[in-house]
C-alpha cells in the first residue's frame, strides 16, 4: 500500500533537506501545485528505471518540487519567465543551506529547462527526468511506458481532478501578467487559448524589423 512517502516502488527521500523542501512547497503552492510536483517525482523516478538511468534521488525531488513556483502571485510581476523564477527560488533554498554549487546547478537547469523540449533528455539524469515527468503528467509522454498499476498507484496518492483544465488555468494566471515572456516557448499557446487580445511575437518579423539595415 502506498504511503505519504512511497508509491509503485519508489520513495520521497528521508532527508532534512527533502522535509524542508516539502514543507515550503506544501505552504507556498496550492494543492494542484503541489500534487502534481510529487507525480512529476513519482514519474520521473519511475521513468529513470524504464531508461536504466541512475540518478539522486534528493536533487530530483527538490527540482520536481520548486519547478512550478514561479507561478505563484508573488511572482506575477518579475518580467521574468515563470521557470526562471521557479529555479532561482530553489537555488536560494539551496544555498541557504549550503548546498555544494554543483548540485544547485543541476536543479536550477532542470527547473529552468523544463518547458523547453528537445534539450534536457540530452544532459544530465536529473534535468532529463524532470522534464520527462512533466512531459508524463501534463502531455501524457510516453503514457504507456509505465504500467497500468504504477500509474494507479502515483495517482492514487496524488489525484488528479479536472488536472487538464486546472493546469491550463493556473498557466494563464501565471504568465497573464507578463506575456513577453512566452516569446518563443511553449506558452504562448496557453496565452493564445485563454487571454482574448494576446498575440504572438512573430520571430520573423522580429529579425526583419530590428534596427540592423541589412
Amino acid at each position: 500500500m502506498a504511503s505519504d512517502f512511497s508509491a509503485a516502488g519508489v520513495r520521497v527521500p528521508d532527508s532534512e533537506l527533502a522535509r524542508d523542501t516539502t514543507e515550503l512547497v506544501r505552504d507556498a503552492a496550492s494543492d494542484l501545485i503541489y500534487d502534481h510536483s510529487r507525480r512529476v517525482y513519482f514519474f520521473g523516478a519511475l521513468q529513470a528505471r524504464k531508461r536504466d538511468l541512475s540518478f539522486d534521488p534528493e536533487l530530483l525531488y527538490i527540482a520536481a518540487m520548486f519547478h512550478d513556483l514561479g507561478l505563484g502571485e508573488s511572482f506575477h510581476g518579475s518580467g521574468r519567465r515563470f521557470e526562471v523564477d521557479s529555479a532561482d527560488e530553489a537555488r536560494r533554498f539551496l544555498r541557504a543551506r549550503q548546498v555544494p554549487e554543483d548540485s544547485i546547478r543541476r536543479v536550477w537547469t532542470a527547473i529552468a529547462l523544463h518547458t523547453t523540449p528537445g534539450i534536457p533528455e540530452f544532459m544530465e539524469p536529473e534535468v532529463a527526468l524532470v522534464t520527462a515527468g512533466v512531459e508524463y503528467d501534463v502531455l501524457g509522454i510516453g503514457y504507456h511506458d509505465l504500467t497500468e498499476a504504477d500509474r494507479a498507484a502515483v495517482v492514487a496518492l496524488h489525484p488528479r481532478p479536472d488536472f487538464k483544465q486546472r493546469i491550463l488555468e493556473a498557466f494563464t494566471e501565471g504568465i497573464r501578467s507578463k506575456p513577453e515572456t512566452t516569446f518563443g516557448n511553449v506558452k504562448a499557446d496557453v496565452l493564445a487559448h485563454y487571454v482574448p487580445g494576446f498575440e504572438r511575437g512573430d520571430f520573423v518579423r522580429t529579425i526583419l524589423d530590428s534596427p540592423w539595415a541589412e
